[in-house]
């Protein structure tokens, strides 16, 4: 005869008054977590109590009932209730369901409360926030009601946007929460399905390879060409951006890249219209020029329009406003908003004024031309005023400047610009009782003569050197005009034989740009004057000068064509000289850089050295093109650097593990070898 099964009795429940409760000692949860107690009390208020509170009868010495109750489970629930009862707005007296619990141990029934309460499931939250969300309720009135930030509801309602079949999968625990967030991305359940396929069959699953496959092709709403046309009317015109609520996505990706083009091009296009329409005899238009694109061309000199006098007052007032607030806040910790917006203002109008247009002369505007472009911030970049050879006037034979004394003016009258040497024997002229030219031949010899007399003199002045050495550079670099110095020295701008990708927008080619913009505007619009300025300018103005006009001419590439091992061992020297360092330059290892050009043998040691053998080994099985972008994406704000752009005897940044130890290894400086630089070059693209 079988044995009756014994049947489960409940703890009974029943309403007790709250001044008869106090808490246990017995209940396990010490630390908070999770909502907080006003918060639990405003849900209280708003929905009542939702779960009654576990007690015990709280007994004498003698083992007698005192009609009072503790609590070991629910203590959280009881100190929300102790909140809205000092806030009047519950009854001392109020009756609270709870179940009375009289056997076994009180911290058991605390500790079972607390660790099988099984979280909500996310697919659960985010159907739960949906529903609401059909019912007419706001995503800020979600996230009041339950206690969590806006973003959070609008993440689990991102979740809206996934393929239902992944949802089912995601629901059977066939992908991760991170995995499903990835897939957001795109709102196209088609291509997130077949992702999911790919992923398959893929060794690699993480959430970065399900973006970047949902991404490949789009272009980053920070791109130049998205900033140059505008976010607003790319979404205006249809174009779709792709989003991840889920991490920083810097606005996002623009998914429509034929409908970027056509706008970029039409924009470009009405922007160049304008340009021409100021009479250039050309203009070049696309979204990026190659850096060194106007080497070799003569740039105009144009006249800044002078302000009028109302528009002088008006910058003298923004600038005495500007000093006085500046005077006013000088010790302040923190700016008010309204100054600080006010500061703005102020700077922006000032430069306005600072910046004026420049004025070109008609006859040469009809010569020159202009290149339109995008710049690296996005915004229109104009270059005016370029002057192809072809397009000069024919040049007239020079005439002979006035020289100090009457041998000077007998040269000048004499001398018709042609060079004899000195075995071109030329009979001299034959006595009659006039004054007579000189003949050229001893016009050469007499100046062959002053020739080693201004070389000795010049080279027992250092001060005078310089500043002609100076003098015929200068004319090399801003007016193309060597004839007007004495001196046989040449400058050359050298051309970029190969292009690297940024190149033209890098903070290196910005910075010489403004630069030498800067010094084309101090320095006289005639070559004529250049010496007298230069002679008026003190020493520092002088050297400053220099160092630009001669870093134009440094030339430290690697050319198949052209070896050059000598100069490329003394450009490391130079580079050590002037403490170079090209991560601090703006440089950082892309994929289109370096990464996705070299084999993934570099790749991984390129990690391995900035972020430890662990962080390597971690992307060891990636396929080629996943590891270089995972790589980029690691070695950002590293400061590491490939060989080349490596300045000897400058130390290299200890790699890091990801857990922010030290890894083991060499991290020490590099030595100068006096090796050609070729030889630490990439190797072959895999």
């Amino acid at each position: 005869m079988a044995t009756a099964v014994q049947k489960i009795t409940l703890s009974p429940s029943r309403d007790i008054p709250f001044n008869k409760l106090v808490l246990s000692q017995s209940n396990v949860r010490h630390v908070k977590a999770g909502v907080s107690v006003e918060e639990l009390a405003e849900d209280i208020a708003r929905r009542g109590l939702l779960q009654g509170l576990s007690v015990r009868p709280v007994v004498d010495q003698n083992g007698t009932e005192t009609g009072m109750f503790e609590i070991p489970a629910g203590g959280r629930r009881y100190r929300a209730l102790e909140l809205l009862v000092k806030q009047k707005r519950l009854a001392k007296t109020a009756p609270v369901p709870c179940v009375v619990r009289e056997g076994g141990i009180a911290e058991e029934d605390s500790l079972a409360e607390n660790v099988q309460r099984a979280p909500l499931h996310p697919l659960d939250q985010f159907r739960a926030f949906l529903a609401l969300r059909e019912k007419g309720q706001s995503e800020e009135e979600i996230a009041a009601a339950f206690f969590v930030s806006v973003n959070v509801v609008k993440q689990r309602l991102k979740l809206a946007s996934v393929s239902p079949t992944l949802l089912d999968v995601y629901a059977e625990d066939g992908m991760t929460l991170d995995q499903l967030m990835a897939f957001t991305v795109s709102g196209d359940h088609e291509r997130q399905e077949q992702v999911f396929e790919r992923l398959k069959t893929s060794y690699d699953k993480q959430p970065y390879t399900i973006r970047r496959m949902l991404t490949e092709g789009a272009v980053r709403a920070t791109d130049k060409r998205a900033q140059f046309i505008g976010i607003d009317a790319y979404v205006e015109a249809g174009g779709t951006i792709l989003r991840d609520l889920f991490q920083g996505d810097d606005g996002g990706w623009l998914q429509d890249v034929a409908l970027i083009d056509r706008m970029v091009a039409d924009k470009l296009k009405a922007e160049s219209e304008a340009i021409a329409a100021e009479g250039w005899k050309w203009i070049e238009v696309a979204p990026d020029f190659a850096y060194g694109h106007v080497f070799g061309l003569r740039q105009l000199r144009g006249e800044e329009t002078p302000l009028t006098a109302e528009e002088e007052a008006t910058r003298d007032a923004l600038q005495a406003e500007y000093d006085r607030l500046s005077e006013e806040y000088a010790d302040a910790d923190e700016l008010p908003d309204e100054v600080d917006e006010r500061f703005g203002e102020l700077e922006t109008a000032i430069e306005g004024f600072e910046t004026r247009p420049v004025v070109f002369d008609p006859a040469e505007v009809a010569r020159a031309g202009a290149f339109v472009s995008i710049a690296h911030d996005g915004a229109v970049r104009v270059e005016r005023g370029y002057v192809r050879p072809e397009d000069e006037l024919p040049q007239e034979p020079e005439a002979e400047p006035e020289a100090d004394g009457e041998a000077a003016y007998a040269m000048a009258a004499s001398h018709d610009g042609d060079v004899v040497t000195a075995d071109e024997p030329t009979p001299e002229p034959e006595e009659d009782e006039g004054l007579s030219p000189i003949s050229d031949r001893l016009l050469t010899e007499l100046t062959a003569h002053r020739t080693l007399g201004l070389r000795h003199a010049l080279g027992e002045q250092p001060d005078v050197a310089f500043v002609t050495a100076l003098h015929a550079l200068t004319l090399k670099a801003f007016y193309h005009y060597g004839s007007d110095s004495c001196l046989e020295l040449d400058l050359k701008s050298v051309g970029f034989s190969a292009q690297a990708p940024g190149l033209n927008d890098s903070a290196s080619a910005e910075a010489i740009s403004l630069r030498h913009e800067n010094w084309a505007k101090a320095l006289p619009k005639e070559s004529a004057d250049l010496w007298d300025v230069l002679q008026g300018w003190d020493s520092d103005s002088r050297a400053t000068l220099f160092a630009h006009v001669v870093s134009l001419s440094v030339n430290a590439m690697h050319e198949t064509w052209n070896r050059r091992p000598r100069a490329l061992v003394h450009a490391n020297r130079l580079a050590k000289a002037v403490e170079l360092d090209m991560a601090a330059a703006g440089w950082k290892p892309t994929v289109d850089n370096f990464l996705g050009r070299v084999t993934k043998a570099r790749i991984l040691q390129a990690v391995a050295e900035a972020k430890g053998q662990r962080a390597a080994d971690r992307i060891e099985h990636l396929k080629k093109g996943d590891m270089a972008a995972e790589a980029e994406t690691l070695l950002a704000d590293t400061g590491w650097l490939p060989e080349p752009l490596r300045t000897p005897g400058k130390a290299t940044p200890e790699p890091m593990e990801p857990d922010g130890e030290m890894a083991q290894g060499d991290g020490g400086d590099i030595a100068e070898t006096g090796e050609p630089a070729e030889a630490v070059h990439a190797t072959a693209a895999e």
